[in-house]
């Protein structure tokens, strides 16, 4: 094998990586959005521990979260690092819901 081709082969295995990587980015940023979502959504119904609920199985493994707001309820997901292949990278998502008025969807 010439120096020419191992190169070329590590170089591959690389950019394989670096795909997989980003793979494993795009599918934690998709969970962490659907589990944001679904928690203000809960939250905006007065359903806290739903909330809570809902992230833990919506939300990558390891992820942190916050439920905030008023009249607005705002809630934020966050991972790092992605199944330990991007040490350093934080992937994070928010959503907002209206607080509904009480006894509304009951």
């Amino acid at each position: 094998m010439t120096i020419e081709a191992a190169i070329g082969l590590a170089v591959l295995a690389m950019v394989l990586a670096a795909c997989l990587a980003g793979i494993a980015c795009l599918l934690a940023q998709l969970r962490c959005a659907d589990a944001a979502r679904e928690a203000a959504r809960l939250a905006a119904r007065g359903d806290e521990a739903g909330a809570a609920l809902a992230i833990s199985r919506l939300a990558p493994a390891g992820a942190a979260f916050s439920v905030s707001g008023g009249e607005l309820m705002t809630a934020t997901v966050s991972v790092a690092p992605v199944g330990g292949l991007l040490p350093g990278v934080v992937i994070s998502a928010s959503a907002s819901a209206a607080r509904e008025p009480a006894g509304v969807g009951s």
